[in-house]
């Protein structure tokens, strides 16, 4: 994809072409998972804290799918990029194999681990009896969706962004009509109760599955022979993006358990709260989260095509529209958190805590969705150490300090909320520094370099 000559209005019409069906993909993936909360909610305090608690284990899962999918879009997309086509279907089978491997031990060990990790997360024995129940179909949920996924990223690094967003759209359909069933039951049928909304994503995890192997079986994008050789020859630069990729992608889950781990100083009621915040707060980045998936397939291809001047001008086209949408949609959201925690919570103390997070937390996504559009780029650019580094500081030097202080200094959820805003925004200003210097000299960081 080398588009140095496009107008500005054709690049933002290939880019809204690029990002609106993952946009849409996102939000329906990530307002099942919202409405499941909402569901659980509505089964009491305790069912929805127990829930909260695995989050942040959750998101450990996530992450090292999101980042092995950002090797697959990156290593795929410059072979293209570079004309190498056999390798890129080598590549492809490769990390399908290896992913479905990789979280499926990550699974089991999480499994093993589930009782002294929520206790140190502050689960108390009411949460953990909760918990119990939950988890196993919750980690076989996250297995599934994880190959789903792997396969949306094949997809993207093809260029291909509407059939996975497709494939969301139709997987949030289906959880959406069986979390009520199994969840509260109908008529002489009764509920699962918790663990019934892990099952109805088991279930619409694994029927797109069904699908997606289908269409990839009428592509020719794998291939069955040559994996060992493409092993040897792309293991080396495979963990050199995935690694730093994928540790960048722990870091969150690793502030999560911290967060919540202060979070359950404040009562349960606190870890509700957040939790029903947790999922709020992905799904007004859809557009932000959109971009991660659809842009660097993008740049990486142009990365291997050695076009810097079309890697600039989309960049700066994304940063605008990421700013410009999340503080729209940010300060529209902190003008109606009333309303919207009395949608998502049943409990009075829930809702009043919840509107304290959106009022403060929604503006401060877009210097959030600045440092995630960032690093995203930088792993699609070849620099995934110094995306994971930016990853580190975002979360270590910037959110966890200022939620310490917000706490310390204010205390309560108000502090909590006012240090995470404050953390966002010091992030964001923090990635647009790093992108400017980075971006001022791509000549020099592109020379000598080859594309695997």
């Amino acid at each position: 994809m080398h588009l140095s000559t496009d107008s500005p209005q054709s690049l933002g019409r290939t880019l809204w072409r690029q990002t609106w069906p993952m946009a849409i993909g996102v939000l329906s993936l990530l307002g099942f998972q919202l409405v499941d909360s909402a569901f659980i909610a509505r089964l009491g305090t305790a069912p929805l804290a127990a829930q909260s608690f695995t989050f942040p284990l959750s998101f450990l899962i996530i992450g090292v799918q999101v980042g092995m999918g950002i090797a697959i879009a990156a290593l795929i997309s410059r072979a293209l990029g570079a004309g190498e086509e056999q390798r890129a279907r080598r590549l492809g089978s490769l990390v399908l194999l290896l992913g479905a491997a990789a979280i499926a031990v990550l699974a089991v060990v999480l499994w093993l681990v589930q009782t002294p990790v929520f206790r140190l997360l502050g689960a108390d024995a009411s949460a953990l009896a909760e918990i119990a129940d939950y988890w196993g179909p919750q980690l076989l949920a996250s297995w599934v969706g994880a190959l789903v996924y792997f396969g949306y990223s094949l997809f993207r690094a093809h260029g291909d962004t509407t059939f996975p967003g497709t494939m969301m759209v139709l997987t949030s359909l289906v959880n959406l009509c069986l979390d009520p069933l199994l969840i509260f039951g109908i008529g002489p049928w009764p509920g699962l109760g918790l663990p019934g909304a892990a099952w109805a994503t088991v279930i619409a995890f694994a029927a797109g599955l069904v699908l997606l192997a289908r269409r990839l079986a009428s592509r020719n994008w794998l291939a069955g022979e040559g994996l060992s050789g493409e092993l040897r020859t792309s293991g080396g630069a495979f963990a050199g993006v995935a690694g730093p990729a994928m540790i960048g992608q722990l870091m969150p889950p690793l502030s999560a358990m911290l967060a919540v781990s202060v979070v359950a100083q404040l009562g349960q009621t606190a870890v509700a709260a957040w939790g029903l915040g947790s999922r709020l707060e992905t799904v007004s980045l859809m557009v932000v989260l959109a971009m991660t998936m659809s842009l660097p397939p993008w740049l990486g291809r142009c990365y291997g095509a050695g076009d810097w001047v079309q890697v600039q001008r989309l960049m700066r086209l994304a940063l605008r529209v990421v700013v410009i949408w999340q503080l729209g949609l940010g300060l529209v959201m902190a003008l109606l958190a009333p309303w919207i925690a009395g949608l998502l919570a049943g409990n009075p103390e829930i809702r009043g805590e919840l509107a304290i997070l959106i009022r403060f937390l929604l503006p401060s996504y877009a210097a959030l969705g600045v440092c995630m559009l960032v690093v995203s780029a930088g792993n699609a650019l070849g620099w995934p150490m110094r995306a994971m580094l930016m990853s580190a500081a975002r979360l270590f030097i910037c959110y966890l300090p200022c939620l310490w202080l917000g706490i310390t200094l204010v205390g309560g959820m108000t502090g909590l909320a006012a240090g995470a805003a404050l953390g966002n925004v010091l992030a964001g200003l923090l990635a647009w520094w790093w992108f400017n210097k980075v971006m001022s000299r791509p000549k020099r960081q592109y020379a000598g370099r080859n594309i695997s």
